[in-house]
């Protein structure tokens, strides 16, 4: 998962500016206790709100600190001896717990290293140590034995020599700036740091623009002693510290040979060779102290101000006269991937489910990554269970699940959701997902449909430091970080707290992306000074000095999650809301409005420096190469199929919203198959904006709204089928995908109407 950063260094004054703020909506941060709650008869409010007490309540911290210590005692990657002890461990709390629990296993593809070489031959000889070193007084660094070599998983073999190019972050904007320098990767090793985008873009990039190797390093700028003190005097990256990671192409997430359907042992699978997401060139991962002497040889052009990090050179392009071997080998073998399930039945609707997942699995101890979120599911899984041999039974089914295989690229969750995949449509109410927890501000994204719900839980849970309810510090940071008083004074008039888009990174994407499930993501931070990630050095000591040292956020974590989930299993009438939804469609279809315009501006000024010789003066006047061609400026597109799907959206749900509200202000009561039969209507409705062929060029991605970028990974890309080919400049594709998105908009809007219409009708009968 992508690492937390710290950012937020004027926080502190904002929050004293308005104080004032603070104190008058002090008494309004919980909800009232009278209130009714969404989804829910007056009645049930009240005795819901008391099991949800109970169980926040219930989390103890001091619980999370031993599990945390007892799940990253030692190296757990996929397929090794602790990963299986520790699937064994969670599987037998569970039933400890209550729960029926078993332990589901796939076989999927997870090279290893066996090999791997990164030396400068010229023009002096240098040779990585591509080791991470013991630190004296941390008691885990030091198992070695067990430890995964420092690599990247899922870049193909390769043994080449060339020149080397330094190229930045590595992303598609950083070879627009090397192609204004005349400079060419052909035939060349690039060397990118980590940041501003997913890992796996850099190779993908590189080798589409014909380098031949591909080396990532980790720059102090980023993650390291310009940040603040590095480990193991702080939290920070020291000089020999490398993030190892996935670099798996975004075609589509799991096992790389059976896309599409699981991994299981009798599963037809692809030949390695045939693998769409394995790279097309070799890459490794290295530390700055294995960086600085290949940047330092290099020379050519000085690097723009924005490419240079906080190493003490002066950053130059090159190519040469540094010249470099790399070489990867791996062991490409089938490993089992072990998912610990555990259920507890529902006593009015079994046949529904929410599900709250969150992986185990790290690439060595993984304290933060991902153990300070796993520790908290099964901190709520024991409360739950101890509420239920108290009487408290939910309504629907709730399903709890340890993932393994997520670091290699979500390999436990897809290919469960791939074997499951019509039970889930027809029965998943939700899917909650965690990962990493840190100190600071509750994080949550998913699909808008729950963006109320998710506040309204927020509202009732009290953060650790500022004594004031986590949703109420969310809207202060957002205040804070606000860039306009417009923005600002949006943010003070909506009752919520805007939900971030997800693209990839954990677990949530089979469910959301390719089940169309709706989905949530939680957790907090913002305050970590601190980063070890995905090194030997995020273990339980780094994290219990440096990170959530009292375990205070993940008891935060836990109440949120657990009442989350509680909240959406024991509701007469599941809690989405969808004015938001469409609220937000709305928004994406005026982002890509925007992009076309500023596309269109963007490429006439180019062209027209082209014509007058500008742009030739911004090259390297030692470059003899010709300047690159003009472009066509981007043509007229019509937006109206979006735009009359997302009025068509915003009249549906406000027709079912204004139904919700009247059912829960007459305080009637739902006929039970009647609420049954809406639910099922309502749980349909998220799957109603996939289609069956998927992206046009990434099938696997079913979902019309939501999906990663082929270029972002991590980072979301709201309706891809126009978008990515918009930024591809291939228009008249983007344009062919209007109608059909469209499409997908009014079906949407139908489905709203549907329910809306039963809704009101039995309201109506029962007045």
């Amino acid at each position: 998962m992508i690492s937390p950063r710290s950012f937020l260094v004027h926080l502190a004054a904002a929050m004293i500016g308005i104080a004032h703020l603070t104190l008058a909506q002090s008494a309004q941060t919980t909800a009232p206790e009278s209130s009714r709650l969404a989804g829910y008869s007056l009645q049930a409010s009240r005795t819901e709100r008391d099991w949800e007490k109970k169980l926040q309540a219930g989390i103890v911290a001091e619980n999370l600190r031993l599990n945390m210590q007892r799940l990253s005692a030692r190296p757990h990657h996929v397929g090794s001896p602790y990963d299986k002890e520790n699937a064994d461990w969670i599987l037998s709390k569970f039933k400890e717990w209550g729960f029926d629990a078993r332990i589901e296993t796939f076989q999927v593809l997870f090279p290893t290293p066996k090999e791997r070489i990164v030396e400068m031959i010229e023009p002096t000889k240098f040779r990585a140590k591509l080791q991470e070193p013991v630190v004296p007084g941390d008691p885990t660094s030091n198992q070695t034995a067990e430890q995964l070599p420092t690599y990247n998983a899922y870049s193909i073999d390769g043994d080449v020599t060339a020149p080397l190019v330094y190229v930045n972050y590595g992303n598609r904007e950083d070879y627009e700036q090397l192609d204004r320098l005349g400079i060419s990767v052909k035939g060349a090793i690039v060397i990118a740091r980590y940041g501003e985008g997913w890992r796996g873009i850099k190779p993908k990039v590189a080798a589409e623009h014909e380098a031949i190797g591909c080396i990532i390093y980790s720059d102090p700028k980023d993650d390291g002693f310009f940040n603040g003190e590095d480990y193991p005097k702080g939290g920070w990256r020291p000089r020999e510290g490398v993030q190892r990671g996935s670099v798996m192409d975004t075609d589509y997430p799991g096992d790389p040979l059976t896309p599409g359907v699981g991994a299981t042992a009798d599963a037809k699978r692809l030949q390695i060779k045939d693998a769409k997401t394995i790279t097309k060139i070799p890459v490794l991962p290295i530390s700055y102290g294995d960086a600085l002497p290949l940047l330092s040889a290099l020379q050519g052009p000085v690097a723009p101000e924005a490419w240079r990090g906080a190493l003490p050179i002066t950053y130059h392009v090159g190519p040469g006269p540094a010249k470099v071997h790399l070489k990867v080998a791996s062991n490409w073998d089938l490993k089992p991937v072990n998912d610990v399930i555990a259920t507890l039945p529902g006593s009015d609707a079994p046949d529904e489910w929410v599900i709250r997942g969150n992986h185990y699995d790290a690439w060595v101890n993984g304290a933060d990554d991902p153990i300070s979120g796993m520790v908290a599911v099964l901190e709520e899984a024991r409360v739950l269970g101890e509420l239920h041999k108290q009487g408290w039974n939910p309504k629907r089914t709730i399903i709890l699940c340890a993932w393994d295989g997520e670091e290699p690229g979500l390999l436990g969750s897809t290919e469960w959701v791939e074997t499951h995949l019509d039970e889930l449509q027809k029965r998943a109410v939700a899917y909650i997902n965690s990962d990493s927890n840190g100190r600071g501000f509750l994080r949550a994204g998913g699909t808008h449909d729950l963006q109320h719900l998710i506040n309204d839980v927020a509202l009732d849970i009290q953060d650790p430091e500022k004594h004031i309810s986590v949703q109420q510090r969310a809207r202060l940071q957002r205040i804070a970080k606000a860039p306009n008083a417009e923005e600002r004074a949006e943010i003070r008039k909506n009752n919520d707290v805007r939900i971030s888009t997800l693209g990839d990174g954990s677990d949530y994407a089979p469910f959301m992306d390719h089940a169309g499930i709706s989905t949530l993501n939680i957790g907090y931070g913002g305050e970590n000074d601190a980063d070890a990630y995905h090194s030997i050095y995020d273990d339980f000591y780094w994290y219990t000095k440096f990170v959530d040292t009292d375990f205070s956020y993940g008891r935060v974590l836990a109440q949120t999650g657990g009442t989350a989930v509680m909240r959406l299993a024991d509701a007469d009438v599941i809690p989405y809301e969808y004015n938001a939804e469409a609220e937000t469609i709305g928004q994406y279809v005026k982002d890509l409005e925007k992009l076309l315009k500023d596309k269109q501006d963007e490429i006439s000024e180019r062209n027209l420096e082209l014509k007058e010789g500008v742009f030739a003066a911004t090259a390297d006047p030692r470059k003899t190469s010709a300047p690159p061609p003009a472009k066509p400026v981007p043509p007229f597109m019509s937006f109206a199929p979006l735009k009359n799907g997302v009025e068509a959206i915003k009249k549906s749900a406000e027709r079912y919203q204004a139904a919700f509200a009247k059912w829960q202000t007459g305080g009637t009561d739902l006929p039970a198959q009647t609420a049954k039969a809406l639910n099922a209507q309502l749980m349909q409705i998220q799957r109603t904006f996939l289609t069956e062929k998927g992206l046009p060029e990434r099938p696997w991605f079913k979902h019309q709204l939501y999906a990663p970028g082929a270029y972002t990974g991590y980072g979301a890309k709201p309706i891809a089928a126009v978008r990515e080919y918009m930024d591809q400049e291939k228009w008249q594709e983007a344009d062919a995908q209007v109608p059909i998105v469209g499409h997908v908009l009014e079906n949407v809007a139908v489905t709203i109407g549907k329910a809306a219409d039963d809704l009101e009708k039995a309201v109506a009968e029962g007045q």
